[in-house]
Formats: C-alpha cells, sequence, structure tokens
C-alpha cells in the first residue's frame, strides 16, 4: 500500500522557518522524483519544487526560491522542505507527491503518480 505521510505544518510568524516531512512508503522511493505543492483556500494547487531521484538537482517556483530547499533522504525514504523567512503568502496547505516517470520530477501537478494528504502551514502574527 502506498503512503506518503507529510508532518511538520503549523503556524508560525511572519519571517519564521518550518521544516515540512514527508515519508514514504510502498513504493521505490529512490526510483521516483518528489515534489512539493501548496494548496491555499480558494487558489489552484501550486507547483514548490522538486527534487530529482537521487537528489542531486532541485527545481523551484520564483515565489519560493532562495527561501525554500528541497532535499531527500533515501536511506529513510523521507523528503523534506525547509521553509525560510516565510511570508503570508505562504499559507496553504503543503502536499508532497511521487513522481516515478521522470528522473528530474515536474512542475505539473496532473504528472505525479502518488499524493499525501497534506500538512497546513499558516503564516500569521
Amino acid at each position: 500500500q502506498v503512503q506518503l505521510v507529510e508532518s511538520g505544518g503549523g503556524l508560525v510568524q511572519p519571517g519564521g522557518s518550518l521544516r515540512l516531512s514527508c515519508v514514504v512508503s510502498g513504493f521505490a522511493f529512490s526510483s521516483a522524483a518528489m515534489g512539493w505543492f501548496r494548496q491555499a483556500p480558494g487558489k489552484e494547487r501550486e507547483f514548490v519544487g522538486s527534487i530529482s531521484r537521487a537528489g542531486g538537482r532541485t527545481y523551484y517556483a520564483d515565489s519560493v526560491l532562495g527561501r525554500f530547499t528541497i532535499s531527500r533522504d533515501n536511506a529513510l525514504n523521507t523528503v523534506y522542505l525547509q521553509m525560510n523567512s516565510l511570508k503570508t503568502e505562504d499559507t496553504a496547505r503543503y502536499y508532497c507527491a511521487a513522481d516515478r516517470s521522470r528522473v528530474y520530477g515536474s512542475s505539473r501537478y496532473n504528472e505525479y503518480d502518488y499524493w499525501g494528504q497534506g500538512t497546513q502551514v499558516t503564516v500569521s502574527s
């Protein structure tokens, strides 16, 4: 059974940091590129970033470039999203996703095979 379980969300003040984790089971984690997406109420799901299968390449949306960092530990079947200098506009539910077809992942949410349930991030003073 495939499972992607996100954790680490919460309430943080503007300028603060959070680290999200996504633990994967049920498929060969090291054979999948991983992506992070987010969705705010009333908005479409938005690409945040992705990381290649081996972790050597990462890609980010312009809105988070320089503030967010994606990493992965294939031995622990876990992908991370380190979020720094958070802004109120980063408030959303964050999802991790697995792309088994592409080495480097995709910015298109419909190209991902598996999804987690998400974790809520709220940035507010």
